[in-house]
């Protein structure tokens, strides 16, 4: 086993990140003889295992790191010391990085990389896992926010499918951020893959579990998200692990109507009704996706009037003005999610689960006083239902360019049926002359849509003109 005594520190700087080298350097011959996937399980034991490499992660206190020989788990000769910078501290603005391997290892015989850790001060870790090697980075997995008390404690993350680590370099990684603007230090020991018998129930997740609807368009794409495993532990916790999309093996019930790849991007190829599942080492993951597909898409019509005259929010048509966000997520009333789409080469904003939702221009605010319309392009899929209505809200922050201000001006129109319709483009010009409780246009900053029994809709083309 080396001693500090045989470990040397040599720092270099390559693409993104800090390399902080750490390997043992009184090797004889026969240290170099080394298998090539080599099966050993130990990352950090009472030091750095056989060729093992530190790279701090950019933007990170590059000194954050040492092995520190002096706070150990159970008397041992040496553990991991991390010093997380205070808020502001101009070495960095947090500790972490990666501890791997130039060549890899077979880790397919464990199911767990195992620590003990305590920290200084009660805290919580960003993330701690395995599965980055600054390559390809292809089978991470990990923890997210890990609370440590100031006792040492042993802590377990359950590989989501040990099959896949026959050539692993990604052998651990952490990052940790200040406490309330404030650093800390936190100690890791005994790092180590191990093949535990109490880890029970594994429990891989598509969609955080749930089993989602999308509607959908022929030449539209997207990405299966929430993806975890879960597994229950000794104490009878279950652990949840951040799980990379590799691990998984996705299928779709229906390849016609949409297809799934090995990175989980599901892309629509025709009309019907097609079911996103995912498995894990042949268990199947809660959750999966129907891709409702209504067939070819029908854009919004495309505008017309000269770009002279145009101040846009939101068009492919035109150039954009600067704009904050197309959904605040206001909390903590707004349901609204956004799914927003892209069909050959047109985006268009998605808004599900609508009750209302905020678009803001406020840095700086529009000045639209020369025009003389909103121009809004709006999609309702699906059926209307009985009493909708959608509502288009605009705010004007006045002089002081703030929300809540004294100056604040805003005004809401309202539609129904027969303007609203299903299935169909609507193309609305509201004239400013209808708005006039928006007294002043010189500084809008804000489109507001709200609604009732509307759900769902696209948006396309939100713009100002002048005749």
């Amino acid at each position: 086993m080396k001693t500090l005594s045989s470990i040397k520190f040599n720092r270099i700087v390559i693409g993104l990140f800090t390399l902080l080298f750490f390997l043992g350097c009184q090797n004889d011959d026969s240290d170099l003889q080394v298998a090539k996937f080599s099966k050993d399980p130990n990352v950090f034991i009472d030091g750095f295992s056989s060729g093992l490499i530190y790279a701090a992660f950019s933007g990170t206190d590059i000194f954050a790191f040492q092995v520190d020989n002096k706070v150990t788990y159970n008397n041992t000769s040496a553990s991991m010391r991390f010093d997380v910078p205070n808020v502001n501290d101009p070495a960095g603005s947090y500790a972490g990085g990666a501890f791997f391997t130039a060549v890899g290892r077979d880790l397919s015989s464990y199911n767990a990389l195992t620590f003990w850790a305590k920290s200084s001060v009660a805290s919580t870790l960003g993330v701690v896992g395995f599965g980055i090697d600054l390559g390809a980075n292809t089978y991470p997995a990990s923890l997210s926010n890990l609370r440590l008390s100031t006792v040492w404690k042993k802590y377990t993350i359950p590989i989501p499918d040990a099959s896949k680590l026959k050539t692993e370099k990604g052998m651990f990684y952490i990052s940790a951020g200040p406490e309330n603007g404030n650093g800390f230090s936190f100690w890791i020991d005994e790092v180590k893959f191990e093949n535990i018998g109490t880890i029970a129930y594994p429990q891989p997740s598509i969609n955080g579990g749930l089993d989602t609807s999308v509607t959908s368009f022929v030449g539209v794409s997207a990405t299966v998200t929430g993806l975890a495993s879960t597994f229950n532990l000794l104490n009878g916790t279950d652990q949840v692990v951040t799980t990379s999309v590799n691990y998984f093996n996705f299928a779709s019930s229906n390849t016609a109507v949409a297809t799934v790849d090995s990175q989980g991007v599901v892309s629509t190829v025709g009309p019907g009704t097609a079911v996103i599942t995912a498995s894990i080492g042949g268990v199947q993951a809660k959750g999966s996706l129907t891709v409702q597909s209504l067939g070819a898409f029908a854009a919004a019509p495309t505008p017309v009037k000269p770009a002279a005259n145009v101040i846009t929010i939101f068009s492919n048509a035109y150039t954009n003005a600067p704009v904050e966000y197309y959904n605040g997520y206001w909390a903590p009333y707004q349901t609204t999610q956004s799914a927003d789409f892209n069909v050959n080469g047109d985006t268009v904003l998605n808004y599900t689960n609508f009750n209302f939702v905020g678009i803001q221009f406020s840095q700086p605010t529009i000045n639209v006083t020369a025009m003389t319309h909103m121009h809004l392009d709006l999609f309702i899929p699906g059926t209307l239902a009985s009493g909708a209505n959608f509502k288009i809200q605009l705010v004007d922050f006045g002089a002081d360019g703030v929300y809540g201000g004294t100056d604040d001006k805003s005004h809401t129109l309202t539609y129904t049926s027969p303007t609203l319709v299903a299935k169909n483009w609507i193309s609305l010009d509201v004239p400013f002359t209808n708005m006039p409780s928006l007294t002043t246009r010189a500084h809008l900053a804000q489109i507001i849509f709200s609604g009732t029994n509307v759900s769902n809709f696209y948006a396309d083309n939100i713009y100002f003109y002048k005749n």
